[in-house]
């Protein structure tokens, strides 16, 4: 399971906010979508969750280039890093 995935990472130390995460509730799957129905139900949990914003700054620094992070899809941060250069 993702979920399991996702903690299996050492997160106490570098991301420590990720246990607050919406996305720990349910399918995390749904944040590597493999459809847009799937993307747009990520955006609405992300929408909500209250670590967004770091969730976001870790997506930028760290350039992880798949899944949804802090309520961006892969194609916006990479626009986003285009832009930045």
């Amino acid at each position: 399971d993702m979920n399991d995935l996702i903690l299996a990472v050492p997160i106490t130390e570098e991301r420590p906010w990720l246990v607050f995460g919406a996305c720990r509730q349910g399918d995390a799957d749904v944040f590597f979508p493999d459809s847009k129905s799937q993307e747009a139900e990520a955006l609405r949990i992300c929408a909500t969750c209250p670590v967004r914003d770091e969730c976001y700054a870790y997506a930028i620094e760290a350039r992880e280039t798949y899944g949804v992070w802090g309520g961006t899809t892969e194609k916006q941060r990479r626009r986003l890093l285009r832009r930045s250069a």
